[in-house]
């Protein structure tokens, strides 16, 4: 079983998944920071000043003042974080997309492989070979 885990981590395609599981992780802290410092602020302006992390419905019915004390009390639904989810995922896949885009533009493109023989040629040559082969 070693040996086999062994050669699973060799492949070069794992060694890439690691290092893009660190960098991804890396990068989310990055547009958490943005969205929550940078964009969430901004946003909160033109929206009447609405903290979207403290918006929250608590199970009971009753009225907190923040999320930290609806959650003491009771089960609450904090929609404020999944606005908040979605706004960071939108942002990570925007730049996503224009980085893949900046790289398509920079690298040339994949060389096509040759095409093969056509079946046409195939059989032409196999008859070609069996002809060689007689006397």
């Amino acid at each position: 079983m070693f040996k086999e885990f062994k050669e699973f981590v060799k492949r070069g395609s794992v060694m890439d998944l690691a290092v893009g599981v660190i960098i991804g992780g890396a990068f989310g802290k990055i547009v958490s920071s943005a969205t929550d410092d940078l964009i969430m602020p901004v946003l909160s302006v033109f929206t009447g000043k609405i903290d979207f992390s403290n918006l929250f419905i608590a199970l009971n019915g009753e009225k907190y003042a923040t999320l930290a004390d609806a959650k003491k009390a009771t089960a609450v639904v904090a929609y404020g974080n999944a606005i908040n989810a979605v706004i960071n995922f939108v942002i990570i896949a925007f730049v996503i997309f224009i980085l893949v885009r900046w790289v398509n533009r920079i690298l040339p493109p994949p060389v096509a492989a040759p095409a093969g023989p056509s079946p046409t040629e195939t059989l032409l040559a196999e008859i070609r070979d069996l002809l060689k082969k007689r006397p």
